[in-house]
């Protein structure tokens, strides 16, 4: 079956058509931390290529990331926590390979990639997953920037290769202390966790459309209608 002419023909009578990526943006072959990357491209344009559907057929990208970071494997990683806080976020947040069970580094939420991953998707809104996490700290840092042989960087620095030698430039913002999994709607959330998500949207230029704060499917809070 030929699956372009399919989703063409879904799209033609009206259907929404969903692409998942398989794989984050710095894993992507030409804009990740390339070696340390897969063997194709991840980001959302090329969901039409992939497809057979044309660039004017994708009205959303929609993207997602978790109020802290992870990754697996080698590769530069500036805001990795190699101490009680990286082990901390890995038990709570229950960060291990869901084949293999291998531990996934752990780290602070990290604004510079987020601004590539915002560009190079052309994203629309994103999803800030397992908010919850976080909801025991008294404090929350986020990196803004990074210095790297006398300058300041806010984006990422070109080669990839001086991430290694990044120094994450934080912003300490104060926790919530509140228990949020059971949270339902945006006005529920306490006014520090609200202005978390603020200070992420405003950090990456992208409205936050979505925010999980457990694991089930009624633990996803919708702020915007994207589909």
């Amino acid at each position: 079956m030929d699956t372009s002419l399919l989703i063409n023909g879904y799209i033609a009578r009206g259907k929404n058509v969903l692409f998942e990526g398989a794989q984050g943006s710095l894993l992507d072959v030409d804009f990740g931390t390339y070696p340390f990357v897969t063997s194709s491209n991840p980001v959302a344009p090329f969901a039409a290529i992939g497809s057979g559907v044309g660039l004017d057929r994708l009205k959303y990208a929609l993207g997602v990331v978790k109020a802290y970071l992870t990754r697996v494997g080698e590769g530069p990683f500036p805001t990795e926590l190699t101490d009680a806080g990286g082990e901390y976020l890995r038990t709570r947040g229950y960060e291990y390979g869901r084949t293999t069970g291998r531990p996934r580094r752990c780290g602070w939420l990290d604004l510079v990639p987020l601004r590539l991953a915002a560009r190079v998707n052309g994203l629309h809104g994103a999803v800030v997953s397992k908010l919850d996490v976080l909801d025991e700290l008294a404090e929350i840092p986020v990196c803004t920037a990074y210095e790297l042989r006398g300058k300041v960087y806010t984006e990422m620095p070109l080669p990839v290769s001086l991430l290694a030698e990044a120094e994450p430039v934080y912003e300490t913002l104060p926790g919530w202390r509140t228990d949020t999994s059971g949270i339902t709607s945006w006005d529920e959330l306490p006014k520090k966790a609200q202005a978390y998500l603020r200070f992420i949207s405003e950090g990456c230029g992208v409205p936050v459309a979505a925010i999980s704060v457990g694991q089930r499917r009624d633990q996803i809070i919708w702020l915007e209608e994207v589909f």
